[in-house]
């Protein structure tokens, strides 16, 4: 997993800049590399399958004794700690609506910690992204909520969210922007000249 190159962060922060000239909505793009470090799973997993370890090799192997088990299933519960530690793994083992719900909670806390909540007429927006978990969100303050229903933004989420699949998230900040742009243009036009956020990519390890 690779988060967006110097030049990339650059590309995504003159899209905002070139929306936020024709819109009072203030734009603030989230990137995060993952929501969660999802520390219990390794451990969860491992410990299920220990469990497991007695009633299996008692099936296969009952000349063993009970010492014997019991340093299997702590030998077992070890080595799968650590092997469910590789990310690549790790990310497999979390169910997908556990996912979803972390990425959604630090979508939400990104919201209120960027103070999209206290822009001028309530026009905060917040496109955010979670590349481990392919996750896409759009967040908007009461001023958009009002005029723009929340399903206009769900086939440009689901546009992003396949272009994050295919390792395109640079396009699909681009694109989401612009779209979003389109949006806001027509029903938050800028009224006069403001900037209370930063337009840059804000990136979170």
């Amino acid at each position: 997993m690779t988060l967006l190159s110097k030049h990339d962060q650059e590309a995504v922060t003159e899209a905002i800049n070139e929306v936020e000239r024709e819109t009072d909505a203030e734009l603030v793009t989230v990137l995060a590399a993952q929501s969660d470090n999802y520390s219990y799973i390794p451990l969860l997993w491992a410990g299920i399958l220990a469990l497991l370890v007695p009633g299996i090799a008692n099936y296969f192997g009952s000349w063993l004794g009970a010492d014997m088990l019991l340093l299997v299933q702590w030998g077992t519960f070890t080595v799968l700690s650590l092997l469910f530690r590789v990310p690549g793994i790790n990310t497999r083992l979390i169910p997908r609506p556990v996912r979803y719900w972390r990425a959604s909670n630090l979508a939400r806390r990104q919201f209120l910690e960027q103070n999209l909540h206290h822009t001028e007429g309530s026009t905060g927006m917040l496109i955010f992204v979670s590349e481990a978990e392919r996750y896409v969100e759009i967040l908007v303050d009461q001023g958009i909520a009002d005029v723009l229903d929340n399903s206009v933004w769900e086939t440009i989420v689901e546009d992003f969210t396949a272009k994050v699949h295919q390792g395109q998230t640079k396009q699909g900040f681009l694109d989401c922007i612009a779209a979003c742009g389109k949006l806001l243009k027509e029903h938050v036009p800028a009224t006069h000249e403001r900037n209370e956020l930063p337009n840059h990519l804000v990136i979170l390890p």
